[in-house]
């Protein structure tokens, strides 16, 4: 009555147990990631609390929009069954109401709406293209709603094949004037999605009005 299946048994068991060690030890990492950038969030706050020029204010204020981004990725992250993957839908949905609060101010009333079901991204992916998305709902709704214009800004990313993945960013505001308005070295936001559209091996399509639309893809490193 030899049990032959113990010392497998036991395997197994260590095996399993390695990897909900590994699982708890990642989730805390994303955790402290997290808490991390939300104390350099607040350090920044503080900043500009001490700044009497405005301009230098909104700069500190882009800042603290690009940190919060990366850190609602974590924060999905840490929430989520699969360690692996980002969730973007429930990222955008986090992410969208954010913005629209935190431009309030300079924007009218905007529609903000999110496409991005059964999307999974792993970090290395999920970090440039959240960053691309804030950086581009920020721009519309600094320019391209100011003056208390209203309209929709529409976040859609969808899956093509085994690997292509595509991000869209539209919006029905105002036009962008021509393509030298898209030069100006004043757009750090531009400048800065050019940047990670390089970095995940990408391309940028822009269609200037009617409406103004923003179309990055690219290739997954790994099949989905």
């Amino acid at each position: 009555g030899e049990d032959v299946q113990g010392p497998w048994r036991k395997r197994e068991q260590r095996t399993q147990e390695a990897l909900a060690q590994k699982d708890l030890l990642l989730r805390e990492v994303h955790h402290r990631v997290k808490n991390n950038l939300q104390v350099i969030h607040s350090l920044l706050d503080l900043q500009a609390l001490n700044l009497h020029d405005q301009r230098l204010v909104a700069v500190l204020r882009d800042s603290q929009d690009r940190i919060r981004s990366m850190s609602l990725i974590h924060q999905t992250l840490y929430q989520s069954h699969d360690l692996a993957r980002v969730d973007f839908q429930r990222f955008l949905d986090e992410l969208l109401p954010h913005l629209g609060e935190s431009y309030r101010s300079v924007a009218g009333s905007v529609q903000l709406e999110a496409h991005a079901q059964d999307v999974t991204l792993p970090i290395n992916e999920a970090i440039p293209c959240g960053l691309v998305v804030n950086e581009l709902v920020s721009n519309a709704l600094k320019h391209g709603f100011a003056q208390g214009r209203g309209g929709r800004i529409e976040v859609s990313v969808s899956q093509g094949g085994a690997r292509g993945i595509e991000l869209s960013v539209a919006n029905d505001g105002h036009a962008i004037a021509d393509e030298q308005a898209l030069q100006n070295p004043a757009s750090l936001g531009l400048q800065l999605v050019r940047l990670l559209t390089r970095q995940l091996r990408g391309s940028l399509d822009i269609r200037l009005a009617d409406p103004t639309r923003f179309t990055l893809r690219f290739q997954r490193e790994v099949q989905a």
